[in-house]
């Protein structure tokens, strides 16, 4: 039923107030080109416990290995590293790591879940995920997942989770404790070298070796370049993310059929119509449609949601997101990560410039509340005018919320990346710097953070680099927000 514009500004009465959140990120407010305008080198005093005033924990320090730059006291480890470290099958651990999530597995075991960012034929990449028997989707793609298993001793192993897939980019962690991995593709079979067809969702048991044999794809969530997805566990419905341009991409929401119940291995038993995928349609308070996401301007909006179905969820003719004519859905650029925490969905948007309608943003994060139908923006950062110099960021994807108060985010922007703290406070702080050139001394690069996420018991914060593959275990003297 639609959203009327008398519920909706009731409910905005009380959402604009802020989101009411626990111990999580409180009401994020971040000023458009004001991120860090303090927080550089010697902003941070310490007090007489040798504690640092202002946001997070320091300055960065620079390694004396070139890898990662922390604050004081703050220390990393390689976790797995692409061409350096192997599966238990000896082959090498697959490149470009993206979305990952955590899992608390037997006796102080925690599992994580590691995408592998790799787009078309194999033959394309150096190190793909190993066709692991009885784990391949699409023999001739190059993408899939990686289960990794630290131990409590620190001893770590790593094997296949799912094979055959394409441009595994994030995706989410399920309420029954499995992995959601998207497809951030939309080939067809015959495409870029695929034998089947791509852009769709997959679970990965990450407890259970023999549930991931014979990949399904869950083709009800629709087929388009998927980013992330999160799961309401009170109502079931699947909330996902689409990375596209030309248009924009949308926002959707996933509605299971009357009577299904989720849980291991059951999104896989779903008809490929089963349940309703819609789009967004946002309004602001006086009932006009909202085109583009980039027309926020301020912390704080709130605009209502409403959903369009989707004719045709795989999109063979047509990609869903050109299925909507002007006016019909609310549309973003770079829809990226997500969350699922407080009762309701944080997702990114990483920039806009020339192709959204609105304002020109480094990035923005929302907040989607499903009991009153609305969005919040929650973080603006505004356009970084020069992205190699340090204190100023741009370009947010994968996120988290933090057993410490506040939001950790991944940046994937221009010039350095950064892990990034947003505290309840709205400020916004570095926790992590990538000092890995893959570039030349002339023109460095560097490659973007991914798959970041705590521990199951909030001590080690686990986080990517993509290029060349590497997983890092961040730990130190966390502490909740001051």
């Amino acid at each position: 039923m639609p959203l009327s514009r008398r519920d909706f500004t009731a409910r905005t009465v009380i959402a604009g107030a802020g989101v009411a959140l626990t111990g999580t990120v409180g009401a994020l407010a971040t000023a458009p080109g004001a991120l860090a305008a303090d927080d550089g080198p010697g902003a941070y005093g310490h007090d007489e416990h040798g504690r640092p005033h202002g946001p997070g924990y320091g300055p960065l320090l620079p390694d004396p290995a070139g890898l990662l730059a922390l604050p004081a006291g703050f220390t990393y480890r390689v976790i797995t590293h692409s061409g350096v470290t192997t599966l238990d099958s000896g082959e090498s651990t697959p490149s470009n790591h993206d979305g990952t999530a955590t899992f608390e597995g037997h006796r102080g075991v925690t599992l994580l879940v590691n995408n592998h960012e790799l787009k078309g034929p194999r033959a394309n990449w150096a190190r793909p995920v190993p066709l692991t028997d009885g784990l391949v989707y699409d023999p001739a793609a190059a993408g899939g997942c990686t289960v990794v298993e630290v131990r409590r001793g620190g001893e770590v192993a790593e094997w296949v989770g799912i094979a055959g897939t394409s441009t595994n980019c994030a995706g989410g962690a399920t309420p029954w404790d499995t992995w959601l991995t998207c497809e951030e593709t939309e080939d067809l079979a015959g495409k870029n070298g695929m034998t089947k067809d791509h852009g769709y969702v997959f679970e990965v048991d990450p407890h259970d070796r023999r549930a991931n044999r014979d990949p399904k794809p869950v083709k009800a969530f629709g087929r388009y370049a998927h980013e992330a997805v999160v799961i309401d566990p009170r109502q079931g419905h699947a909330y996902l993310t689409e990375d596209a341009s030309g248009p924009n991409g949308l926002l959707y929401r996933w509605t299971p059929p009357q009577g299904f119940r989720h849980g291991r291995g059951r999104l896989r038993t779903l008809a490929a119509d089963a349940g309703v995928l819609a789009a967004a349609k946002c309004f602001d308070s006086s009932g006009r449609f909202v085109d583009d996401l980039s027309r926020a301007t301020k912390t704080g909006t709130v605009y209502g949601v409403d959903w369009v179905a989707v004719a045709d969820r795989d999109a063979r003719t047509v990609p869903v997101r050109k299925q909507f004519a002007p006016g019909a859905v609310t549309r973003a650029r770079k829809l990226e990560g997500m969350w699922w925490a407080d009762g309701g969905a944080y997702f990114v948007s990483s920039y806009a410039r020339e192709e959204s309608p609105g304002a020109a943003h480094d990035g923005q994060v929302w907040f989607y509340d499903p009991k009153r139908r609305t969005i919040r923006l929650v973080v603006l950062i505004g356009v970084n005018a020069d992205p190699g110099a340090e204190g100023g960021y741009d370009g947010p994807d994968n996120i988290t919320v933090s057993p410490y108060g506040g939001l950790v985010i991944a940046e994937d922007g221009s010039g350095l990346q950064h892990l990034l703290g947003a505290t309840e406070s709205g400020r916004v702080y570095p926790l992590a710097r990538n000092e890995l050139n893959i570039g030349t001394a002339e023109a460095p690069e560097y490659s973007e953070f991914t798959g970041v996420c705590f521990s199951p018991d909030g001590r080690t914060l686990y986080a990517n680099i993509q290029e060349p593959g590497i997983m890092l275990a961040v730990t130190g003297p966390w502490r909740r927000d001051r």
